[in-house]
């Protein structure tokens, strides 16, 4: 195919309509009990699992020809890969300050995530359409879960929690260093998740800051305007939570 055009009509309609599908679901959603969380989580999870499993093996079998030293980069621990983890351990965990500091991780920096990806769509769209769908739907999947976390008052539910997502970010973060420096030779220096190096940043206006001043200067610019740009996004639903009611009775916060 040939790639949709940013703020084209596919990008546009499947934005608008995938953001008001979401709200609606979330908002409709939000008086799930415990259980029905599990399920419901634990079920999106594993669809995000299938979707990765498939996104992988395309590219592998189709686009890059059985050729394995192209797939490193592919390596499946970026920061909008991470729900498909959280949503299946979350739910499961006994500790609630644990499942809570990954709810409010989602809410914060993967809702932020899937609506930057949507304003600067490069890294969605693709030559190929079942790709390109892929990536559409898997971040409009997280804006999903991040709002339906936050209607159902399962995370944001106060500003001091924050620290919290800021913290397992940060945790992200080192084991994401870690991977990248592990694989740093067998991927050619392709492997980069979170995209914080040692490889430069492709992302835009990072990308020149790598170039002119290396990786390291660009994450000290780069994390703190994550967690800021998390913030804003995870801010309003403390805020504001008088007006989204809650039925149930939410998680003990510690």
């Amino acid at each position: 195919m040939t790639p949709p055009p940013a703020y084209g009509s596919f990008h546009l309609t499947f934005f608008f309509v995938g953001l008001a599908l979401s709200i609606f679901l979330a908002w409709r959603l939000r008086k799930l009990n415990d259980k029905q969380n599990r399920f419901l989580l634990i079920g999106i999870g594993l669809l995000l699992i299938l979707f990765e499993v498939y996104k992988i093996s395309f590219r592998y079998f189709v686009v890059y020809n059985r050729d394995i030293s192209k797939i490193w980069w592919l390596f499946p621990f970026q920061l909008c890969s991470i729900p498909m983890f959280l949503c299946v351990i979350a739910p499961l965990l006994k500790n609630k300050t644990v499942s809570g500091a990954m709810y409010d991780f989602m809410l914060a920096f993967n809702l932020f995530g899937g609506f930057i990806a949507f304003t600067e769509p490069s890294g969605l769209v693709h030559n190929y359409w079942t790709l390109t769908i892929h990536a559409f739907v898997w971040h409009m999947t997280l804006v999903f879960v991040g709002l339906y976390l936050g209607f159902s008052g399962r995370a944001g539910l106060k500003l001091e929690n924050y620290k919290r997502a800021v913290l397992l970010y940060l945790v992200l973060c080192g084991i994401a260093f870690g991977i990248n420096c592990a694989f740093w030779k067998v991927s050619g220096g392709s492997m980069n998740n979170f995209y914080i190096g040692p490889a430069n940043s492709p992302l835009i206006v990072f990308k020149a800051i790598c170039q002119r001043y290396g990786w390291f200067i660009n994450d000290l610019i780069y994390i703190p305007l994550m967690c800021l740009g998390a913030f804003l996004f995870y801010a309003p639903f403390c805020l504001f939570r008088k007006k989204f009611p809650i039925r149930r009775k939410p998680h003990p916060v510690t």
